[in-house]
């Protein structure tokens, strides 16, 4: 799913962001402090969604894309939940290739309580999903004109993160490297001694598709110094071009697989096996969030063994970095208990831990970041380049030219870019035209 942040929003964001990193990054667990209220205000005299009322009872379903946290995490949240709401309950339904499916879902009309937002037109989301405004969080979070139409607010983001490279120190040291590489020269330099070395450079999880996300929606906007990338598709017929940003991006990938930087098979990568591999240094680095970092840890690497900095992507030695939203939370419109759904959500805002867990930085707006690497990002001086929402139009054309961002990545990196573009280019035209814009 694309991650960005809407600029009026962003300049705020950074700031908090930059300010965390220097002085909370190293501060202990805790729940988020409520911002002030003003006594008065709607949210004051409201009563909050989560509070405990006789209407957060039933049971709700979690359509997540967290696989990897249903055996343990998701059982102690169920728990430590219903200890909170004794009449409620909450499951968990983990899918993979999750922006595919759960659009099959939403489509059918059959889909839990509880989901995460694909690619759609801010548009629809009220066909599917119901407004969040009641939950007492709107002025305390990031984001919340993000997934919003009509003055409504229809989703909640999970999170942030910036996009960089998350490596291991001991694979470095052992390949001989002895300075973080500033430029893309530098960084391929890198990866020959990773490779002399037996170290597989960068961990692609090709074949798993969806982690080429960062090529795509990432790298573009700062490489072309354009937040509307994405968005300026809609203006032309040919979006796709190698000298443009996407070209540029892309090529990065390519070039690392014909110099031997990736997986021995890109064809047969595994997205656990990953982590464990990255932990333990078989594998250098990743090209991902923030949000990676602690999975990395959670496979037996020690957190002062993971690095993360910026991504050189051209040689001129300036560096800008993206600051993303990750997925938004959102109610089902037809569900049977909106208000335990509300409440669960929100609990995961606030209580759950869920934002140290998965590495991000909080939504919550005076909630300070907890992970010590994003404290090594920023002394790198990264210019954040923040995004802006995305255009109606442009996810129409695009999900109706079917093109997979990701997809459209693994088929330019193994074939001709030339013609990868050419093609996908002539599906954007003609959905295009068809959609008459």
């Amino acid at each position: 799913m694309k991650k960005i942040v809407p600029m009026a929003l962003a300049a705020t964001m950074s700031l908090s962001f930059l300010a965390a990193c220097g002085n909370g990054s190293d501060s202990a667990e805790g729940s988020a402090k409520p911002a002030a209220t003003p006594a008065g205000s709607a949210a004051a005299t409201a009563p909050a969604a989560g509070g405990a009322n006789a209407n957060i009872k039933g049971k709700v379903t979690f359509l997540t894309n967290r696989t990897d946290m249903v055996d343990k995490e998701y059982k102690d949240y169920a728990k430590r939940f219903k200890e909170k709401y004794p009449n409620a309950d909450v499951e968990f339904e983990a899918i993979r290739d999750y922006d595919k499916n759960v659009k099959v879902r939403i489509s059918s009309g059959d889909y839990p309580d509880i989901v995460l937002i694909p690619t759609i037109p801010n548009s629809d989301l009220p066909k599917y999903f119901a407004p969040l405004d009641d939950m007492g969080l709107g002025d305390k979070i990031y984001f919340k004109d993000f997934r919003a139409t009509g003055g409504k607010m229809y989703g909640i983001a999970s999170g942030a993160s910036t996009v960089g490279l998350v490596y291991n120190k001991k694979a470095f040291k052992d390949a001989g490297i002895t300075a973080v590489p500033k430029t893309l020269d530098e960084l391929y330099a890198a990866m020959d001694k990773l490779k002399a070395k037996g170290i597989v450079p960068l961990a692609s999880n090709f074949k798993d598709k969806w982690p080429l996300q960062s090529w795509v929606y990432d790298l573009p906007p700062v490489i072309a110094g354009n937040a509307n990338v994405a968005n300026d598709r809609i203006k032309s017929e040919t979006p796709y071009t190698l000298d443009g940003a996407f070209g540029k991006s892309f090529s990065i990938l390519k070039t690392m697989h014909q110099k031997g930087y990736l997986e021995a098979d890109i064809n047969s990568t595994n997205w656990e096996q990953s982590k464990k591999d990255v932990a333990t240094g078989k594998f250098a680095m990743y090209l991902l969030g923030n949000w990676v970092i602690n999975q990395v840890i959670e496979n037996g690497a020690k957190s002062e063994d993971i690095g993360f900095f910026p991504m050189p992507y051209d040689n001129s030695g300036k560096i800008n970095s993206p600051l993303n939203p990750d997925w938004f939370y959102a109610v089902n419109k037809n569900s049977k208990n909106p208000e335990t759904a509300k409440a669960f959500l929100k609990w995961l805002i606030e209580e759950s831990g869920y934002d140290k867990f998965a590495g991000f930085i909080p939504v919550l707006k005076d909630k300070q970041p907890d992970l010590p690497q994003l404290a090594e990002f920023k002394s790198f001086n990264p210019t954040f380049f923040e995004g802006v929402p995305d255009n109606d139009q442009a996810i129409a054309t695009q999900n109706k030219a079917q093109i997979d961002p990701p997809g459209l990545v693994q088929e330019f990196v193994l074939g001709d870019g030339k013609a990868i573009f050419d093609k996908f280019n002539k599906q954007w035209a003609d959905a295009k035209k068809s959609l008459g814009y």
